[in-house]
Formats: structure tokens, C-alpha cells, sequence
């Protein structure tokens, strides 16, 4: 059980905890959420103990043993593997000694405790660990050398979810992850064995893979049970509440006030003026909540062009060698909202870069509008910006004429106020620097907009106003990005890049989803070359719909049942002291459900595959 009691700690001045407290019992999945720059890190550093408290208490059962991801893996001749591997620092010891060690006695006790610990399995794992954040077969035998600081990250992660520490702190993991990532690492917290407590603005991570929300505000912790949509129900409810109550006080204080006011001069009613004087006195205020401030991206609106903007026709795209992709023969038109899906490494950011004009075609006809301004967002321009400048001067740069008054204004249309525009780059937040790099990408109001990973650095009240913009914009988006809520909300068509073509998704979202969950058709042992079966019986034909049947009826159950218990998580009454162990079952049964459905889904696409491969044969 991870105890905080009571702490209080500033940095340079500015505190961040008073008197916070929270209780994470043992084995629970936490997501720990607050507005950027609240101290979601810093508390991190103080469980760590990097930091010194200033008061209060911060307890964890004894030899308990925290992991969090390093800033980088360095860049070394180690394996992808032998670094996964020795992160688990008693196996590599223990591993080591045994080389060594002659004395026939301590050689058992070795041979013993590497049993416990299943180390004979250990590079079965780490590889497992490895394939499911990306990296094949091949490339976990390739040096850290070789990849770049991204990519070693997911290294990083991969190797403290291989220690598997009693608690685990996971701070913004799915950053540096594509989609197929994301969704291997949410199901692996699911399964995870020991305490996890993870800073994300992944909507969909917060809601399937913990069962508790620790919301950090106004320097104080508060634990939500369920998931982030419920915690925001809870939450909005408890405002609500807050405000009323306030509100009520506000008119009682008044009355009291204006009595005060007409009879504290009068002998008669002296005595009565001054009880309501000390009634006022002893009255604790109830502050209503403060509305946090909006955050907007304000998207300037283009002109409309005659359809398509951009055509491909026969095209091919590579880096000079072999292409990438083939035969390309796509159409955009200026209405359209399209999403990039793909495992990593198939060319979805090479197809970004063409149809931005960063690549040229090899083969083939690329044809665009000759008016058309294309804005392209990637997260390697974030990195990119001059952080010696402050953003207002990045604007002038590229809009020497402009009046500053104008400027300003731009930039506080992407949340960037007076202080912001004046603070140079490398002093902002990565949130502020991805405003930033969006207000770049889409200054001269482009026809086209290529978002490439841009939710990176973002927090969810950002991701919100994100959608929201791209939803009022009125030119065409082309999506690539992990977070399947900003997916959900913004696209109407799904483009596959798969092997080395791109061509529409016959399925939705939820579909694309369960099929990763699955696995894939390339994760499936190839069975050897037969002759070709003959075509199923109209019987096994009509077994296999009922079978369709049955898994759709069992996915629609689990739903309604999922959306009665998220109501049930919703009502504030369940967290009334005296109801914890109500609570705590009720939570355990959503998170059974949850992983009920994810089965579900899983078998009912099997049995839809199933059906469409006998009715083609």
C-alpha cells in the first residue's frame, strides 16, 4: 500500500502540495491526472524520494521496489535484448555470480532463487515485451546505437515493464508509441501484476486500463474510482454541488449582513446584531469551484478549391532505393477526414511526406491543385523549434509585415497568452511548444492539413479543443495518431498502409482495434502450402452466422451492462465514507467486464472472418 499523509513541498517558492493525502492500496491501477504544471512529476520524484519532503509522510511497504522509465537509454553497443535484460538488476547479478561461484552451496542458493524468478524465461519475455512496443526479431538484436532517441525511449519502457517493480510509475508511456503500441502497452497494465500509477492525457488508457483516477488540484489529491469518463462525471457533479452550496452561503451571508447592517445602531436589536455578527464570524467560506480557462486552437479558414486537390495515379514513394509504397492511386478531396492506420515501420509517415511535398514520387503521377497550401504538423518539429526565440518571434519571422497587435492575437488563438509569446521556446512546456508548432503549421489557412502524432505533449482539456477545431475547419485532414478518441471524434474514412500498398479499411475503428488486439494475420503461425479445401456446406455456412450471431448478442450484453456500471460508478453516494468496500466491488466488477469485452470483441471478429472466408471459398 502507497500511504501519502499530510505533505506540503514547494519548488522556488511556488507550492505545489498542502496537506495532500491519498491512500493507493496494493495491486491497484491508478491514472494520476491535473492541469500541466500542477506537480504530477514532481510528486513522482517524491515517492522516489529525489526529493525531500517539507512536511508529512510518504510510506511504501518495506524493500517494495519502484521502477519509472529513464529519460533516454543511452546510446550504446548493448542489444535491444541484453539492455531489456539487464534491467532487472538481481537476475543480471545473480546471472553474473553464477559464473563465478565454486562454492557448491551458494551455487544452490543461485540456482534456487533464479527458479523463483523465472529467469530461465527472461529472454522469452523481454523479447514479448519488445515485439509488442515495436520492435521485430531482428531489430532486438541490432545495437541501442542504431535507433534514435524515440525509439530508444520505447526501449526504456520496455525495460522497467521487464523488472516489473512492486510499483511502477509511468509517466506520459504512450508519447513515443504509434497505435499498435499504445494498445499493447493498455492491455499489458490490464494484466500487470503488482502497483501502477500512470501520468497520462490518453482518454482511452485512462478508461480500459486503470480502475482508479488520483485528480491533483489546488494542491490537494483526490482519489476517483473508475475510469476517466467516470471521474469526470463524479467530478462535474462535485462542482455542481460545491457551487450550490456556495451560492447558498453567499445569499445566507447577505441576509445576515443586511440585518447587521439595519439594527446595529438600534438598542433594542443591538443584542440580536451582534449574534448575527458572530454567526458571520464563524461562517467557514465555501469557495465555488473556479472554471479552469478554455484552452482553444483557432484554426484560420481557407478558401475552397475545385476537386480533388491531390490525386496519385500509379505512384510510387521511396528513399531512393526500393519503394516503400506502390501503385498508389488515391484522391483527396478538400471535405475529406482521413486516418492512417498500419503497423509501424509501413510506411504512413513516408505517405505523409509525399502527399505534404516533403518526397517526391518515383514512379507514377502525382497531380495537385495549384493553389493549394498544404500545412504538415510531425512531433520532430516540436523538437525542431529555435529554442533560443520566443514564439512571438517565431511568428515574425515568417510574418515580417504583420502588426505585432496581430501577431499576439494569433498566438493566443492556440492558447499562447502575453506572458507565453515572450518566453523563449526552451522555457515552455511541450505542450505549449506543440501549440506553437501548430500555429506554424497552419498560419497561412492550408487546404490540407497533415497531422502527424500531434496529441503528443498535449493534456486532455487540449485534446478536447483540438477536436473541436478540426472539426469547425473546414479543409481536409489527414490523421496519424495513437489516441483513438481523437480518431473516433474526428475522421470518416480509414486508409490501410499495408504491405506496401494503401487502400480504404472495410471495418470501423472498433474492428481495427480488436484486430491488433488479436494479433494480426502476420503474428499467426503459417501453416504449410495444402491443396485447396473445398467450399464449406451450406450447414457449416449457417453454423457459422449463428455463431456471428451469438458473439454480436454476447458484445451488445457486455455493453449495456458496462454502461449500468458506469452509472453506478457515477453516483457520488457510493463514495460516501462507510461504502469503500461497495466501491471496491463494484470497481473489480467493471474492470471483469472490461475485460470480458475486449474478449468478446476479439472472438466475434474471429467468427466474422470466419464467415467471410467461407462465404468467398
Amino acid at each position: 500500500m502507497l500511504k501519502i499523509s499530510d505533505i506540503t513541498f514547494a519548488i522556488e517558492g511556488r507550492p505545489l502540495f498542502e496537506g495532500a493525502t491519498a491512500t493507493i492500496p496494493t495491486g491497484h491501477k491508478v491514472g494520476l491526472v491535473g492541469p500541466n504544471g500542477a506537480g504530477k512529476t514532481t510528486l513522482f520524484k517524491l515517492i522516489r524520494g529525489e526529493y525531500a519532503l517539507e512536511s508529512g509522510e510518504i510510506s511504501l511497504p518495506q524493500r517494495a521496489r519502484i521502477g519509472g522509465v529513464a529519460q533516454e537509454v543511452p546510446s550504446s553497443s548493448t542489444s535491444l535484448l541484453d539492455t531489456v535484460l539487464s534491467a532487472d538488476t538481481e537476475r543480471a547479478a545473480l546471472m553474473a555470480e553464477a559464473e563465478a561461484a565454486t562454492d557448491p552451496h551458494r551455487i544452490a542458493e543461485i540456482q534456487t532463487r533464479l527458479t523463483d524468478i523465472d529467469a530461465w524465461s527472461a529472454e522469452g519475455r523481454a523479447s514479448a515485451i519488445l515485439k509488442g512496443l515495436g520492435f521485430d526479431a531482428e531489430a532486438q538484436r541490432r545495437p541501442c546505437s542504431d535507433f534514435s532517441g524515440g525509439w530508444r525511449m520505447r526501449v526504456a519502457l520496455a525495460g522497467v515493464l521487464f523488472a516489473q517493480p512492486d510499483l511502477l510509475l509511468l509517466d506520459e508511456p504512450t508519447n513515443y508509441l504509434d497505435l499498435e503500441g499504445a494498445l499493447w502497452l493498455e492491455q499489458y497494465l490490464i494484466r500487470y501484476p503488482h502497483t501502477v500509477i500512470v501520468i497520462s492525457h490518453d482518454r482511452d488508457l485512462l478508461n480500459r486500463a486503470v480502475g482508479a483516477i488520483l485528480h491533483l488540484e489546488g494542491r490537494k489529491l483526490t482519489l476517483y474510482q473508475g475510469g476517466y469518463d467516470t471521474f469526470a462525471k463524479t467530478r462535474a457533479l462535485k462542482r455542481e454541488a460545491q457551487a450550490a452550496a456556495a451560492k447558498k452561503q453567499e445569499a445566507r451571508r447577505a441576509h445576515l449582513q443586511s440585518f447587521v447592517d439595519r439594527f446595529k445602531a438600534k438598542a433594542t436589536k443591538a443584542a440580536q446584531a451582534q449574534s448575527r455578527v458572530k454567526m458571520l464570524e464563524k461562517m467557514v467560506p465555501i469557495t465555488a469551484p473556479e472554471e479552469a480557462a478554455k484552452q482553444v486552437f483557432t484554426f484560420p479558414a481557407p478558401e475552397q478549391l475545385s476537386p480533388p486537390i491531390i490525386a496519385l495515379d500509379g505512384a510510387a514513394v521511396g528513399y531512393g532505393g526500393a519503394p516503400i509504397l506502390r501503385r498508389l492511386n488515391l484522391r483527396i478531396d478538400q471535405d475529406d477526414r482521413i486516418a492512417l492506420l498500419g503497423r509501424n515501420g509501413e510506411g504512413k509517415s513516408t505517405l505523409s511526406k509525399l502527399l505534404a511535398g516533403k518526397l517526391e514520387v518515383c514512379d507514377g503521377k502525382i497531380a495537385r491543385s495549384s493553389k493549394l497550401r498544404i500545412g504538415y504538423f510531425a512531433q520532430h518539429q516540436v523538437d525542431e523549434l529555435d529554442l533560443g526565440a520566443t514564439p512571438l518571434l517565431h511568428l515574425q519571422r515568417i510574418l515580417p509585415e504583420e502588426a505585432q497587435s496581430k501577431l499576439r492575437a494569433r498566438l493566443a488563438g492556440f492558447g499562447l497568452g502575453a506572458d507565453q509569446a515572450e518566453t523563449v521556446v526552451g522555457k515552455l512546456s511541450g505542450g505549449q511548444k506543440a501549440r506553437l508548432s501548430l500555429l506554424l503549421a497552419t498560419w497561412d489557412a492550408p487546404h490540407l492539413l497533415i497531422l502527424d502524432e500531434p496529441t503528443n505533449h498535449l493534456d486532455i482539456e487540449s485534446r478536447e479543443a483540438l477536436v473541436e477545431a478540426l472539426t469547425e475547419y473546414s479543409g481536409a485532414v489527414i490523421l496519424v495518431s495513437h489516441d483513438m478518441h481523437l480518431l473516433s471524434l474526428v475522421v470518416d474514412r480509414l486508409w490501410l498502409v499495408k504491405g506496401g500498398a494503401v487502400a480504404p479499411y472495410g471495418g470501423d475503428l472498433e474492428a481495427y482495434r480488436a484486430e491488433l488486439l488479436a494479433g494480426g494475420d502476420e503474428d499467426k503461425p503459417r501453416a504449410a502450402p495444402k491443396d485447396k479445401p473445398a467450399k464449406p456446406s451450406r450447414e457449416a455456412i449457417t453454423g457459422l452466422r449463428s455463431e456471428v450471431r451469438k458473439c454480436e448478442d454476447r458484445v451488445n450484453k457486455l455493453a449495456e451492462m458496462l454502461e449500468k456500471l458506469d452509472a453506478i460508478l457515477a453516483d457520488p453516494a457510493l463514495y460516501e465514507p462507510g461504502r469503500a468496500a461497495d466501491a471496491e466491488k463494484w470497481m473489480k466488477k467493471h474492470a471483469e467486464a472490461r475485460e470480458a469485452m475486449t474478449r468478446a470483441e476479439a472472438l466475434w471478429m474471429e467468427a466474422l472472418e470466419a464467415l467471410e472466408g467461407a462465404e468467398q471459398g
